[in-house]
């Protein structure tokens, strides 16, 4: 936030719209949950809930907690509304029974909250703002000779592994790179990726929320069976916890529409991602948020580089 600015208390019309707006735009609490996942800069916020109560009820509880607190949630809150107010694909509505109705209804609470909250646009401009000094941090750090030499070290070694047939030494060469370039990044990877086969497992941090990472180099493209197992896993560990999947070759498109319909627990990369990153085109911290805002607000769960690159013209 910008240096001395910091809003009033948030009015409570505000607070009632984002209720209304959440409780109209998420009709299943899976996609509701999905949302608030990768939106919310505190995961914790989620554990504290109970989904087994009523959609309306488990948003009351939410909300209400962030503005009992807001000394503390204020920007929660505000990222929160700004998020929601983004959402302008409503086409998980309109397959429903009475669909019209459900879409306008969530029309209308969008844009009533719009209303309210055009009086924080100096937030909202600040949001911008720390992404685009993210971006130039990152284009700065990019001319630092160690930061520079270390991803062209790991861009050479990712080419050398284009023409390798050995599954097995591929993926311990592979393990290597993804702990590498995770490091560069300071995000946290765990101490060691655990390679079977084609397959990596591993975990790393970001933005607060634990992410279980797998990732396949196969000459098929992975399936819904082959993500089922990464999903079953995530369903075992705490809430705040996701997955970030990466096959080098892509998915198959059933297993995509599998995983982006319900509660979505997975982000899903592939190799055209790891080049762009390796290249210096795309910071990979900027990539996994664009990935994750994409899946809070329009379900995609694979948002392909070019479209951030595109919009990032």
């Amino acid at each position: 936030m910008a240096e001395g600015f910091r809003p009033k208390k948030i009015a409570p019309a505000a607070i009632n719209a984002l209720k209304e707006a959440l409780t109209h735009v998420y009709w299943y609490k899976s996609d509701l949950r999905s949302f608030l996942t990768n939106c919310l800069a505190d995961p914790t916020v989620l554990s504290r809930l109970n989904w087994s109560d009523f959609k309306r009820n488990i948003i009351a509880q939410m909300v209400d907690f962030l503005a009992r607190n807001e000394d503390v949630y204020q920007r929660h809150l505000l990222r929160l509304m700004a998020e929601v107010t983004k959402v302008n694909d409503f086409s998980h509505l309109a397959r429903l029974e009475g669909g019209d109705e459900k879409v306008a209804r969530a029309r209308s609470a969008v844009e009533a909250l719009r209303a309210q909250i055009r009086g924080l646009q100096e937030f909202l401009n600040e949001e911008r703002d720390i992404e685009r000094r993210r971006q130039e941090a990152y284009e700065k750090r990019l001319k630092v000779d160690a930061v520079r030499q270390a991803l062209e070290n790991l861009t050479r070694e990712y080419l050398d592994l284009l023409s390798s047939d050995d599954p097995q030494g591929r993926g311990y060469r592979l393990e290597k790179i993804l702990y590498g370039l995770f490091e560069l990044f300071d995000l946290d990877p765990r101490a060691s990726f655990k390679v079977t086969g084609e397959q990596i497992d591993g975990a790393f941090t970001f933005e607060g929320t634990d992410y279980l990472l797998e990732a396949r180099w196969q000459k098929d493209l992975v399936r819904a069976t082959d993500l089922d197992s990464l999903a079953g896993k995530l369903q075992r560990k705490l809430d705040n916890t996701l997955g970030l999947y990466l096959a080098i070759n892509g998915y198959s498109e059933d297993g995509v529409h599998a995983h982006s319909s319900g509660r979505r627990l997975i982000l899903l990369m592939d190799g055209s991602d790891i080049m762009a990153v390796l290249e210096g085109r795309v910071d990979l911290v900027q990539l996994l948020l664009r990935k994750r805002r994409a899946a809070a607000q329009t379900g995609n769960i694979y948002l392909k580089i070019h479209q951030i690159l595109t919009d990032s013209a």
